[in-house]
């Protein structure tokens, strides 16, 4: 099977629980380090599937490498390979497609509930789960592509997730594990310092029942991520 290539764009934004789920059904797969100055591979055709995780750029910064991430982007969706975004990874992915990131005129930082939007599309990916509680660190929001299907909601942002075809996209982070929650709670402190939820949460609040809240998550994407995997080329 020809590997999943995950493209990293911060040394503390890795793959996280994917890729405990991915050598669990022993998926295999590549890293590609773009903070460390790895370049995108020009082509698609030697993975699987593509996995952009998050960062603390914006797809509307001046980055050499977002262009040609947009570009793999689009070849991919052309291609049938699945896409699978996680918050800066989505936004590249809206991005790609034709829709809008902008600045949102609320910031979510910690965990906050989503709620599952109403519709055929959504119950394929989240069965008959109607909320549950994510993990949340954006200051931008995104408009839905053309064709694409709105799967998540939350009480601040309208669009925190959404499928086109085989291909997912999630502003919210489903990929938490515990030493990502406290790296982040560390690196971003300045970020969070004096936040109360709703809806930017203290880095003492994000660390309680850490452990419950973490595995609860795992879950969710293990069942998100299952359904992604069916569609690896």
């Amino acid at each position: 099977m020809k590997p999943v290539v995950i493209f990293r764009h911060s040394p503390i934004e890795g793959p996280g629980y994917l890729a405990t789920f991915l050598d669990a059904h022993a998926i295999p797969w590549r890293l590609v380090k773009i903070d460390a100055g790895e370049t995108l591979p020009a082509a698609t055709g030697q993975f699987s599937g593509l996995v952009f995780m998050g960062g603390p750029m914006s797809v509307n910064d001046d980055l050499p490498w977002i262009a040609p991430a947009l570009a793999l982007i689009r070849q991919a969706v052309a291609g049938d390979i699945p896409v699978l975004g996680h918050c800066l990874g989505g936004q590249l992915m809206v991005r790609a497609l034709g829709g809008v990131v902008s600045r949102s005129p609320v910031k979510e930082f910690g965990w906050g509930e989503v709620s599952v939007a109403d519709n055929p599309i959504a119950r394929e990916w989240f069965g008959d789960l109607s909320v549950f509680e994510a993990f949340h660190w954006h200051g931008e929001t995104f408009t839905l592509p053309v064709a694409a299907t709105r799967l998540l909601s939350s009480r601040y942002c309208e669009n925190q997730a959404f499928a086109l075809g085989k291909h997912l996209a999630m502003q919210c982070h489903v990929e938490m594990t515990e030493e990502m929650v406290k790296a982040w709670c560390e690196v971003g402190s300045g970020e969070t310092s004096g936040g109360s939820w709703p809806p930017v949460q203290s880095a003492e609040a994000m660390q309680q029942d850490m452990a419950n809240r973490v595995a609860a998550l795992n879950g969710i994407a293990r069942h998100l991520y299952i359904k992604w995997v069916t569609g690896l080329v």
